[in-house]
């Protein structure tokens, strides 16, 4: 009879993240308590985090105490491996660092790819020792990693060879996987975890899934991925979704919102029970630990919806699109004032009379060795109101610089 075992897939927790400015370590700490309560509650033996567990390379103090505390916390929970991977907002070096030590506690960290294709192949076991799950546990795949560029390469060009490059080594890994498996048991689970964009996917405006590059020339087919996986976990798109329609190839999703776009949309983690080499596949609903709203209308509209909202308990971070046609002055000031003394909190203002607020803000004073680069960089484009169809130019550009020199620090 096969063997019966639950898996849990979640990716792009994004620790250290900020929400226009508000610092979400509170919010991501609830998150984990909970995903920590699911893999108590549903018997979870193994947890796959396909990428994206910080928001930055160089993530604070802070947000790598979350990751810490959350795997010395699941050693004393019935999961008994976990299969970490980096994602495209990761260092891989940072990852990796206590990987020997992680591997003690049966936590497996793949940070980057290297001529050993084995490294990314792991065979995991039971109580017993027995071989119970193949898994291809498969990096963000960067440019550098799987192809060499030309002189005189064209952008058409570059994306084919990176496309084709990726497709390569997900065809090379999992072939050397399915000869372990042809060696130890035809019917051993074989899953795949990866990070990256496959065509096709959705995205929404302002979750923070960066464009890795112009056009979206490394965006894969659907069908780049070989049939003899049973499973495959994805990270990097943050809506949960299926793979080219079909139900075992999916993107679990980001856990918490990124955007104000997201704001009521449903977070989840999903649960996989396996027999065999066969699958079953339970989303499970992520709780809203940070209530979101956007209020749209004319002045007095939105006062009313303040208001209304002020009776309630619920502590909402607002996003406020003003509608009318009568250019106010003392718009802001006016907001302002009506969530003063309140529970709730307005985090941005779109006045499409004008221009857009955005308000930085935070309960608690920064100092600039809280803030990532990144975020810097994200307030001097404020600061200086740059123009959107500016900014997307200036942010790629920028990307550029600092994953040159995170590649030149960590001497990839």
């Amino acid at each position: 009879m096969p063997k019966t075992m639950r898996l849990l897939h979640t990716s792009d927790w994004h620790l250290g993240h900020r929400f226009h400015g508000r610092i979400r370590h509170e919010e991501q700490a609830c998150f984990l308590d909970w995903l920590l309560e699911q893999i108590e509650q549903q018997a979870v033996e193994v947890l796959l985090v396909a990428g994206d567990i910080f928001d930055t390379t160089t993530p604070g103090s802070r947000a790598q105490g979350l990751y810490y505390r959350f795997l010395h916390r699941l050693a004393a929970s019935p999961c008994r491996h976990v299969v970490i991977i980096a994602g495209n907002h990761d260092s891989p070096s940072l990852l990796e660092a206590p990987r020997e030590l992680l591997r003690q506690l049966d936590i497996h960290v793949v940070g980057t790819i290297d001529d050993r294709l084995e490294k990314e192949i792991l065979l995991l076991k039971d109580r017993d020792n027995r071989p119970e799950l193949l898994i291809c546990a498969v990096p963000f795949l960067r440019d550098r990693d799987i192809r060499q560029a030309g002189v005189a390469e064209t952008l058409e060009e570059k994306g084919r060879l990176l496309r084709e490059g990726i497709r390569a080594h997900y065809q090379g890994i999992c072939a050397q996987a399915e000869q372990m498996r042809q060696a130890i048991d035809p019917h051993l689970p074989l899953v795949a975890m990866g990070h990256l964009f496959v065509a096709g996917g959705r995205t929404q405006e302002g979750d923070g899934v960066r464009e890795l590059s112009i056009g979206g020339l490394d965006r894969i087919e659907g069908a780049s991925f070989p049939e003899c996986i049973d499973y495959l976990a994805l990270g990097h798109l943050h809506i949960g979704q299926l793979v080219a329609g079909n139900p075992l190839r999916r993107y679990s999703g980001a856990p918490l919102a990124m955007s104000f776009g997201e704001a009521g949309q449903d977070k989840q983690v999903l649960l996989l029970t396996g027999e065999g080499r066969n699958f079953s596949i339970k989303p499970l609903q992520v709780p809203t630990f940070q209530p979101l709203a956007i209020l749209r209308g004319d002045l007095a509209t939105l006062l009313e919806t303040i208001n209304d909202l002020k009776a309630t308990t619920i502590p909402y971070w607002l996003e406020l699109q003003y509608e009318g046609q009568a250019v106010i002055a003392d718009l802001r000031e006016q907001l302002m004032a009506a969530v003063a003394n309140s529970h709730l909190s307005i985090l941005r203002i779109r006045n499409n009379r004008i221009f857009d607020y955005a308000l930085q803000q935070s309960q608690e004073a920064e100092t600039l060795d809280e803030l990532s680069v990144e975020e810097v960089f994200e307030r001097c484009l404020e600061v200086h109101r740059i123009e959107d169809s500016q900014r997307q130019l200036l942010r790629q550009t920028f990307n550029e610089l600092t994953r040159s020199l995170t590649q030149q620090e960590e001497g990839l």
